[in-house]
């Protein structure tokens, strides 16, 4: 999804150097612009609208499925009592991120989901339901007209659907970095969905 959306944002990159989603700044100002040429260029982005569109479109409905399944599963499940973050998680993330930080010493709680987490893992979900719905506003800005006007007109929207994705590029930096500092029989089981666990020599059940 990311990589068909890079080669959407391509066709209209030129206007990101000055009031365009590509960039943080004001006005005529910019501080940072995101996609200079030479990144189309790197990537063979360049020239590929209608190709990126066919691809955006196509895997949005796998998007789509699979995080309504996901969802569903959660509430079915009773598994989302786990990740909904309480008011008293804010002060507990923030503990989370001093000791991850080696600015505290005192390790968070040993559950399965600590503050930070159920705050990310939360507020994750939320942002793939409104990438979704800015999607749906960008794509049918007349059709679901009523829809675009409520997120801020169709410029907005797509800023917003920007800023999404680069959450989610975010989250995800994070959380692999994480589990690989958790260790690599962590990182090996997010990746497998099963977790290995080696049992010491000499302990196996004799026949």
């Amino acid at each position: 999804m990311i990589w068909s959306g890079l080669m959407i944002y391509w066709a209209d990159s030129d206007k990101g150097l000055v009031n365009g989603v590509y960039r943080i700044g004001w006005g005529q100002t910019t501080l940072f612009h995101f996609f200079p040429p030479g990144f189309w260029r790197a990537l063979g982005l360049e020239f590929g609208l209608a190709r990126g569109m066919s691809w955006h479109f196509f895997f949005v409905w796998f998007f789509a499925i699979n995080g309504l399944l996901y969802a569903l599963y959660l509430i079915i499940s009773g598994e989302w009592r786990l990740l909904v973050p309480s008011r008293r998680d804010f002060v507990g993330a923030f503990q989370v991120v001093l000791h991850d930080l080696h600015l505290r010493k005192t390790p968070p709680p040993f559950v399965k989901y600590n503050p930070a987490q159920r705050i990310a893992y939360t507020l994750v979900v939320l942002m793939g339901g409104a990438s979704l719905v800015t999607g749906l506003a960008i794509y049918r800005p007349v059709q679901l007209g009523w829809l675009t006007r409520i997120l801020g007109g169709y410029q907005w929207a797509r800023w917003e659907h920007f800023w999404l994705t680069m959450g989610f590029v975010l989250f995800f930096v994070i959380h692999v970095l994480q589990v690989m500092r958790a260790g690599w029989s962590n990182f090996r089981s997010m990746i497998a969905g099963v977790e290995i666990k080696e049992t010491p020599e000499g302990t196996h059940d004799k026949p």
